[in-house]
């Protein structure tokens, strides 16, 4: 079911009415993308100005040069990341409503969450994408475990604050959190395709408008058996029975 959700999301990334969200938020990602290019191509300027330090050791000042420039291209892979969870955050609302709006024409619409509610979990988001890909990054000398923690970890954060705001639209953000420990397995898989995309040069600046759209329909299909909650009716009010002076 979970490929069925994929191909219709990916259906809805290239459809006339999310085309114009998707080229603002490519244009959003290549330009955070480019800053943080800058801020890494001026540390490993910074780092080589020490290089002349090592000019009597020409294999050493050599590769200095090679790591840094290395260095530039791996540093940029784990930044894509925190980006994509910044960039989801600023568009969430407007292509979750064009997906339920084409997917699910029967449906009411989801609620869209506060501008600064939006912002701060976009915020949140890419705080603790950051800090789990440098936990990533660290791991980049040790074979295979640096790829299962890239990989791991970038699929359970994926999924689960993709998730959250997609179904926030809907239900309380608590609640939204509890149905999302209620059906981890179906979270973490469509975490997993996420964190895949991620992988693949240029296919990653789709990840923004991609995992929204996944996880509309993704919660879609487990409202279906995990119905929102309707709000609980006051407890009718028991008036004392009327005594021997009450009229």
């Amino acid at each position: 079911m979970l490929i069925v959700d994929a191909f219709k999301a990916w259906g809805h990334v290239f459809s006339p009415p999310l085309r114009r969200i998707f080229w603002k938020s490519l244009g959003l990602t290549i330009a955070l993308l480019l800053v943080a290019w800058l801020a890494l191509a001026r540390t490993a300027q910074w780092l080589l100005d020490g290089v002349g330090l090592l000019q009597p050791y020409p294999w050493l000042e050599a590769t200095a040069v090679f790591l840094a420039g290395a260095g530039l291209f791996i540093g940029i892979a784990f930044v894509i990341p925190p980006v994509s969870a910044l960039v989801a955050g600023f568009f969430l609302d407007d292509a979750a409503e064009v997906v339920e709006r084409d997917g699910f024409p029967q449906d009411a619409p989801g609620r869209p969450l506060p501008v600064g509610q939006a912002i701060l979990y976009g915020a949140r988001f890419a705080g603790l994408s950051l800090l789990v890909n440098l936990v990533a990054l660290s791991l980049i000398f040790v074979p295979v475990v640096n790829v299962v923690a890239f990989f791991g970890a970038n699929a359970y954060l994926l999924g689960r604050e993709y998730f959250e705001m997609a179904a926030g639209r809907f239900r309380p953000m608590a609640e939204a959190a509890a149905m999302r420990r209620r059906h981890p397995g179906a979270v973490l898989a469509a975490g997993m395709l996420l964190a895949g995309l991620l992988a693949i040069p240029f296919a990653n600046l789709l990840t923004p408008v991609f995992g929204i759209a996944l996880m509309v329909h993704l919660h879609k299909r487990l409202s279906l058996r995990d119905p929102v909650p309707l709000p609980a009716s006051p407890a009718p009010e028991i008036l004392p029975p009327a005594g021997p002076g009450r009229a």
